[in-house]
């Protein structure tokens, strides 16, 4: 099949709320351009299986009730998910399925998805799944690729999109540096709306790519990169549709009139909030945030170092910089593939052999780039007036030259279209787009994440390198690592980029990271975070004590969600409704995303 003639004009964000911003229009144009490029599959493979009805209820039941909640939520408001599984890209993409499916396409899909427009909606839309024990999958705006994306995890769950019409930043105080926002409100859409109202005094954080919601990534506890990296700490204050269909707040949001919601995270008594981080016990729809002040300056550096073993060294040095401040922001350190990926051009134009990419080639490369040959690049970045930035990066320069060959790139010999440029941004809390380009390595490039949490110490980044590198090497995958360092620990993120209309690439790549989970756990390093299809194997990690956790969490979820009907089996979680039927996704290649049918009830006969 052909590259389509024309490509649409990305969606802005005066047109949609999870459009791009006018000022990175032409960048969102070239990135979607590139995609298309390295793409072979066009079309949606013709659905095998037709609409994916939950287990537990009738298809001709199913399609009735559907009605019943059009009635409670307008008719336009609840879509039959009866068409093709059509693919997209970052910005246009689907919110019933996986894009970047490492599963047969059909597996991970939804029956039908659902617009609610208030609280008052989702509290319909609970209910409406407790009557008929409907399983409801909610996401804010679906952009969580390398963990599953929109899709939900059992197949023929209603998906909440609450992010299409819940998208309101609901208010910015400039004097305590806080915001309250909705699923829908887009990192992207958080700092355009700062910079209109003039707020230059305050900073957001933002990950690698802006287009995901503010509080969906705080909810799965991702990362930034300026100080105020870690999203869910620097959160205050949730409002929860609990899977009853009862509505509470959090923190100091309890107190009626409470004017410290956003300011004072934890309020009197047990602090809740965590137990609706990366759970399914319940649909946050609004989130307080800190915003960062402005530190009066920045100044971000490169450096480079030659050799792979540099990295236990170089580890030991990060770690008292980090931990002291010196090193400021979440620092990155990322393997030099990463740098020739990011350019967005695919594998092919480099190697075209089997296994992973030659060493030799991939050093011939980085001398043709403007950082020259190295196999480590760091990126990091100074706060503060220029004589406070000056003291620290001269700590810095001093600490990172005792590794032998180091050498801090000037970034002005850097061109404009250099990925430091995007990193400097990203750091500075400005939404970019160029860390998707490295997707473009395979064609129908896509991408799933190993990411184990380790000490910041040479010997355990060597650790976590070299499982890495065997299982790699074993599926014949290139291994791209980046290690993020906070202040006391490191999450290692490994992408793997697989074709995913390729079923041997799929089976290799699902077969590396198991592997590669299990090696880790047994070293004592667990999953901070991961996908859908992982999800069980890693829940069963955390295992201490007879799996004295995972019966805390049934234990809260079977108290919270009597019905079984809120995303079960997210995070490992599964309710008593569909324990010990199959449902968990183990280690056999090419696994289903259903179980043999939930627990029966008086419905069943429906």
């Amino acid at each position: 099949m052909s590259i389509p003639n024309t490509l649409s004009q990305t969606p802005t964000l005066s047109e949609k709320h999870s459009g791009i911003p006018e000022r990175l229009l032409d960048k969102a144009q070239k990135a979607k351009s590139l995609i298309y490029e390295t793409r072979t599959q066009f079309e949606a493979p013709s659905r095998q299986r037709g609409v994916a009805i939950p287990q537990g209820i009738s298809k001709v039941k199913f399609f009735e009730v559907l009605n019943e909640l059009r009635y409670e939520i307008g008719e336009e408001w609840v879509e039959l998910n009866d068409k093709e599984l059509k693919g997209g890209w970052y910005m246009e993409h689907p919110n019933t399925h996986d894009m970047m499916n490492i599963l047969d396409a059909e597996e991970l899909v939804a029956s039908a998805v659902v617009y609610p427009g208030d609280v008052e909606d989702v509290q319909k839309i609970v209910g409406w799944a407790n009557t008929w024990r409907i399983p409801l999958f909610p996401i804010s705006m679906g952009r969580n690729f390398g963990y599953g994306g929109a899709a939900p995890r059992v197949r023929g769950s209603v998906t909440v999109d609450l992010g299409k019409r819940m998208n309101k930043i609901l208010s910015i105080d400039p004097d305590d540096y806080t915001c309250l926002v909705e699923p829908g409100v887009s990192y992207y859409a958080l700092y355009e709306e700062l910079k209109k109202r003039g707020y230059d005094h305050m900073w957001i954080d933002t990950p690698d790519l802006g287009g995901g919601s503010v509080l969906g990534n705080a909810l799965d506890r991702g990362v930034g990169y300026t100080p105020y990296g870690d999203h869910w700490s620097v959160h205050s204050g949730l409002e929860v549709v609990l899977p009853t269909g009862e509505v509470l707040r959090t923190g100091m949001g309890a107190l009626p009139g409470s004017n410290t919601w956003q300011t004072f995270p934890y309020g009197f008594g047990p602090y809740s909030d965590g137990i609706f981080s990366q759970s399914n016990f319940g649909i946050v729809t609004k989130m307080g945030m800190a915003l960062m002040p402005n530190p009066g300056g920045y100044e971000s550096f490169m450096y480079t170092f030659p050799k792979e073993e540099d990295l236990a060294p170089l580890m030991e040095i990060i770690r008292p910089l980090r931990i002291s401040n010196i090193l400021e922001n979440v620092a990155q350190l990322r393997h030099c593939l990463q740098t020739i990926a990011v350019r967005g051009q695919p594998r092919s134009k480099y190697f075209s052999g089997r296994g992973p990419i030659p060493e030799e080639i991939i050093h011939e490369e980085m001398k043709k780039t403007p950082l020259g040959d190295c196999t480590w690049v760091y990126y990091g970045m100074s706060y503060g007036p220029p004589h406070i930035r000056k003291y620290k990066l001269d700590v810095v320069h001093q600490e990172f030259l005792k590794i032998p060959g180091a050498r801090r790139i000037d970034p002005s010999t850097l061109p404009a279209d250099e990925y430091f440029w995007s990193r400097d941004k990203i750091a500075a809390g400005i939404p970019d787009l160029e860390e998707l380009l490295w997707v473009n390595w395979m064609p129908n490039g896509s991408h799933i994440a190993f990411s184990p949490i380790a000490p910041i110490r040479g010997i355990d980044a060597t650790k976590l390198y070299s499982l890495a590198r065997k299982r790699h090497d074993e599926a014949g995958i290139d291994l791209m690592p980046a290690f993020c360092v906070g202040l006391r620990e490191m999450h290692l993120i490994v992408e793997i980029v697989f074709d995913s209309s390729d079923i041997s690439m799929r089976r290799k790549a699902d077969r590396c990271l198991r592997d590669m989970i299990d090696d880790a756990a047994k070293l004592g390093y667990g999953e901070y975070r991961t996908h859908l299809v992982l999800m069980d194997q890693v829940a069963g990690t955390y295992n201490w004590n007879g799996n004295a956790l995972m019966r805390f969490n049934e234990r809260l979820k079977d108290a919270l969600d009597p019905n079984g009907i809120l995303a079960p089996g997210r995070c490992g979680i599964w309710p008593e409704r569909y324990r010990g039927r199959g449902w968990e996704i183990g280690t056999g290649e090419g696994g289903g995303s259903e179980g043999d049918g939930v627990k029966p009830d008086w419905k069943e006969r429906l």
